[in-house]
């Protein structure tokens, strides 16, 4: 296919109400803060969007209003995730009604697929839909794992055109780059702290949670690399390191929202039960973001 993944696209969060209605006003506002920001496109509903707890139809309208705030200008991705093939065949389906211009499709959580069934489930949803597609694989959170070998025999289908890889496993990613690099096949890093090493084997970019809350820091460290500045892009990546590790002060994604919130940008709280931070640890964060020069 002729699209091709690359530069940092936000991991975009959902902001809501205080009664847990998504936000559309808020919601395109954060579209416009970040595009302000230098982002590359906008990834929507993915894990930091809370897809696990959304209904199709609240699904559509927040890819509907997304679109229309980006206005074509950066790609919109949209997250087609479930724990079956038929309900990721239904939301990638609801996507491509929209409009949006790719897919990323996690693998299945809370069941443990082995590769033969990923690889068929991958293929089914695939065939659904016109719309290029990101594999995804974050095994921290889903415990399943899409090996490299699996991502080679994917590679191959018209249009799965690259892969989001959240492992945090340099090895396993650098495994996806090697194996496919005679493909036409990009490999994104969904681990904020290693962009720029993505980049330096020879990735396309990355899927960043904290580009919600530092699009120019996270743009930058992209940005810099493909103009030639590389200590430039990593000096970028160690400004930005102290947010992900941050995230673990509170239940994911809070930390993102409360951060968005420290900046005057409306995020409002999490699907319960996960709940807001605790005032220390809301200390803890804004010390980071003034030491990271955003506050």
């Amino acid at each position: 296919m002729n699209f091709a993944p690359k530069g940092v696209l936000p991991a975009m969060i959902t902001p809501l109400t205080k009664d847990g209605n998504v936000n559309e006003k808020a919601l395109r506002n954060l579209v416009d803060f970040l595009l302000e920001g230098g982002v590359h496109g906008i990834f929507a509903i993915g894990t930091t969007g809370e897809f696990y707890c959304l209904s199709n139809d609240e699904y559509r309208m927040i890819l509907e209003v997304t679109r229309d705030q980006v206005a074509g200008r950066v790609p919109v991705y949209a997250g087609a995730n479930h724990i079956t093939t038929r309900g990721s065949i239904e939301l990638a389906q609801i996507a491509q009604e929209v409009g949006v211009d790719a897919l990323s499709v996690l693998t299945p959580l809370f069941i443990s697929p082995n590769q033969d069934q990923l690889i068929k489930h991958f293929t089914d949803v695939a065939a659904s839909t016109d719309l290029p597609i990101l594999l995804y694989d974050n095994r921290p959170k889903t415990h399943v794992a899409l090996q490299p070998g699996s991502v080679v025999k994917l590679a191959k289908i018209r249009n799965i055109i690259g892969i989001k890889d959240s492992s945090g496993d340099m090895t396993n990613t650098a495994e996806c780059i090697r194996l496919t690099r005679d493909m036409d096949f990009d490999v994104m890093i969904g681990r904020d702290t290693l962009i720029h090493a993505n980049l330096c084997y020879g990735g396309a970019g990355a899927v960043a949670a904290c580009a919600n809350v530092a699009p120019r820091i996270c743009a930058d460290i992209y940005d810099k690399y493909m103009a030639g500045d590389i200590q430039g892009s990593l000096e970028a990546q160690f400004r930005l390191a102290p947010l992900r590790i941050a995230f673990g002060l509170g239940t994911f994604p809070t930390v993102i929202k409360e951060a968005l919130e420290l900046l005057g940008v409306d995020a409002g709280p999490c699907f319960e039960p996960v709940g807001p931070m605790s005032s220390d640890e809301k200390k803890q964060l804004k010390k980071i973001l003034k030491e990271m020069g955003l506050l």
